[in-house]
């Protein structure tokens, strides 16, 4: 677990500094700073947008008595992405598109999915039904 942290916390921040440093010395500070207000403004609206969209299914799923587990998957990859792309930083922004995008999203949540169920298969996270 500390590798993880230590990776999350250190290492990828270092990996996005190194990015900004050379994308704006190959297009500029200014171009750089647009590109991030840019980029964290489209990650804004689309986090509010399919978050909305997706609290509109939950609601649907959950009145017609079903568990919403699909989109509750979806709700946290979009919540993820959101964050992520207000994050400065290129890479970060890249893999919150991912998360953002309907159809790069299908198969990150099939990954996603496959680990839950290894997860839970070892033992790692339970379920509880009262």
């Amino acid at each position: 677990m500390f590798i993880k942290l230590l990776a999350i916390f250190t290492i990828i921040p270092m990996f996005e500094l190194f990015l900004l440093l050379k994308i704006g010395g190959m297009i500029g500070l200014f171009n750089t700073l647009l590109l991030i207000l840019l980029t964290g403004a489209a990650g804004a609206y689309l986090a509010r947008t399919q978050g909305f969209d997706i609290l509109a299914r939950i609601r649907t799923e959950m009145s017609q008595g079903r568990l919403p587990a699909t989109e509750l998957l979806d709700g946290a990859m979009i919540l993820a992405g959101g964050v992520l792309l207000l994050t400065p930083g290129f890479f970060t922004d890249i893999v919150g598109f991912f998360l953002l995008v309907p159809f790069t999203r299908q198969y990150i949540k099939r990954i996603a999915r496959l680990w839950i169920q290894r997860q839970i298969d070892k033992g790692r996270i339970g379920i509880h039904m009262r």
